[in-house]
């Protein structure tokens, strides 16, 4: 067993713990170039919304490129696991929710 099969061994309601902070990790680490990338097209995104926009963004990289991950087959699935929708539904109101234009 490699070491990255042995960090990814771990689990926390069916996803790997080390790719869900792995995945915050480096968008809080890009969220401020990020931030001032958008502000220099007028566009005002706080720090923290990066954060929120973590999954959802990252749900829909994996559906354009059809790599169906554990979370996107639930997320995609019509008939099961409400409370995952719920939550990336959350998470998306959090992060567009304090996005402006600015001049």
């Amino acid at each position: 067993m490699t070491t990255l099969e042995y960090l990814r061994h771990f689990h926390l309601f069916g996803y790997a713990i080390f790719d869900l902070v792995l995945s915050f990790l480096g968008m809080y680490l890009i969220s401020e170039r990020l931030s001032r990338l958008f502000l220099k097209i007028n566009i005002s995104i706080p720090k923290i919304n990066w954060i929120y926009l973590t999954l959802p963004i990252g749900i829909l990289v994996h559906i354009i490129f059809f790599t169906y991950t554990p979370m996107v087959k639930d997320f995609i699935s019509l008939n099961s696991h409400y409370i995952l929708k719920i939550v990336i539904l959350g998470f998306l109101i959090l992060g567009l929710w304090k996005i402006k234009r600015v001049k």
